[in-house]
């Protein structure tokens, strides 16, 4: 892609035993000089699944930056040998709003795995991968390392480690299916966008089953220190060290209310967050990406729906099923609520809500510009509306 600063060779020839070295480095040359040959102006890299068996048998030496997948200590080993870009890390695995805390007696643990979904405290990955914590540390300790690609930005069907059926797709993303950030989302944020203020408190905060009870309290932010409170008694104040991007509290017995972090740069006041006890479910919101789509049959607009209280804030644990409809010209293309284990079809106009929230995704219809109606309807609760708008193309 002439658009894009670099190509990206993939190649099997790195997997070719050290005996082969020969052939290995021939395989690799051949298809380098394709790439210079089509486009001299960029170099060419490939993604090393075993970088000790790159080096070993000459595969890495054609190439003009040597990608390492996972293989961390590579970064230190093959310093001042090659121009190195780590071209696939992590490989950490969370599910949203699942945080799998578990009574141990009379402390509390945190399983990686439960019920077919996996922790979002961020400290699962399966035996080849890293926690996203542990990758930014090794790339940002390497500075003769480019960056890093990580698998996965979204979640994607199939592959559903670490769990078989019955879960149908992939636990790896930074966002899940729908495209809503999970909390790992904000430890990259904090990591890669140093000079945006942000704070993002989890867990969530309703627990009626763990009154009294210690429920571990995490923090990522771009700032340095931090300060949290429960309904307005702190916590402590704690400094990150070198390559931290999180503060932890093991000092929060839960109790209805409000968690705040107050986060500081430098001495200064940098962010805030809130995480508070939600009521009842009692509505649905609904809110889109964007309001006026093309009537041309291919334009979406991508709706969030949110189970709420009567203030608006979200039920962290509602499952609500919802039926959608529209009116005007438009049409429903697609229903999902982020759960690897759901098998409910993408085409149906219900879906179950997931942790608070699903996602529809509605269409204009081709050469109809109008009022597009949306409407989310669930037993019980106050439903919701909104209008898009279809506008022709000039």
């Amino acid at each position: 892609d002439r658009n894009h600063p670099s190509v990206i060779l993939w190649s099997i020839g790195n997997e070719i035993p050290e005996q082969e070295s020969a052939d290995a480095y021939e395989i690799s040359k051949r298809l380098v000089d394709i790439c210079h040959r089509e486009d001299p102006t960029r170099p060419v890299t490939s993604a090393c699944n075993t970088p000790a068996a790159a080096v070993a048998n000459n595969f890495s030496k054609p190439l003009d930056v040597v990608g390492i997948n996972y293989q961390t200590p590579f970064y230190q080993t093959l310093r001042g040998t090659a121009k190195l870009i780590a071209s696939e890390t992590a490989s950490a695995v969370s599910t949203r709003g699942e945080y799998n805390l578990v009574r141990d007696g009379d402390t509390v643990k945190v399983l990686k795995e439960l019920n077919n979904q996996c922790t979002s405290y961020d400290i699962s990955a399966p035996d080849w991968g890293n926690t996203a914590e542990s990758t930014l540390k090794a790339v940002k300790s390497a500075p003769w390392v480019a960056g890093e690609f990580v698998w996965t930005g979204f979640d994607y069907i199939g592959e559903p480690t670490p769990f078989p059926w019955p879960s149908a797709s992939s636990y790896f993303g930074i966002v899940d299916l729908c495209g809503f950030p999970k909390d790992r989302y904000y430890i990259y944020q904090a990591r890669w966008r140093p000079d945006f203020p942000m704070a993002h408190i989890l867990p969530h905060w309703n627990w009626p089953d763990r009154i009294g009870q210690i429920t571990p309290v995490m923090v990522y932010t771009s700032g340095d220190e931090a300060e949290l409170f429960l309904n307005g008694q702190s916590l402590g104040r704690k400094k990150k060290g070198q390559y931290e991007y999180r503060l932890r509290w093991d000092n929060a017995v839960y109790q209805p209310g409000e968690l705040k972090v107050v986060a500081y740069k430098n001495g200064r006041r940098w962010a805030t967050d809130t995480m508070k006890t939600a009521g009842p479910a009692a509505k649905l919101t609904l809110r889109a990406d964007r309001a006026k789509i093309q009537a041309d049959g291919q334009d979406l607009s991508f709706v969030t729906v949110t189970v709420a209280d009567k203030h608006g804030l979200r039920v962290p644990r509602a499952m609500n099923p919802i039926r959608f409809s529209v009116d005007g010209p438009g049409e429903i293309v697609a229903t999902d609520n982020g759960d690897a284990t759901s098998f409910e079809p993408f085409q149906a106009p219900e879906h179950n809500a997931f942790n608070g929230l699903a996602l529809v995704v509605v269409r204009a219809k081709v050469g109809k510009p109008g009022n597009i109606v949306l409407k989310a309807e669930t037993d019980g609760l106050q439903p919701a509306k909104m209008n898009i708008k279809a506008i022709a193309r000039n």
